[in-house]
């Protein structure tokens, strides 16, 4: 059996593709700035003392790594499959 999706069918799939690519560029950039807002946030709040908002600085850079970290992945993981998939 030789099936594979046929991407050149879809009418739009070369708009889809740009589409998709300009959205992960958009979550990494603010994957990017959510960390480096979080990371000095944190470091000026520890400083001060005042550690509730150092806690919660924290957890913005530990959910910006994970954004960034998802998107990665999620490229990587698509095109995984879709390499299995012509195998198949």
């Amino acid at each position: 059996m030789d099936v594979f999706p046929d991407f050149g069918a879809v009418g739009g799939a070369s708009e889809l593709k740009s589409i998709v690519g300009a959205l992960l560029t958009f979550v990494l950039i603010i994957a990017v700035l959510m960390m480096i807002i979080s990371g000095v946030t944190w470091a000026l709040a520890s400083a001060n003392g005042n550690f509730h908002t150092a806690t919660r600085a924290r957890l913005g850079l530990l959910v910006g790594c994970g954004a960034a970290a998802l998107a990665g992945a999620g490229v990587g993981w698509v095109n995984f499959l879709l390499n299995v998939g012509s195998t198949l």
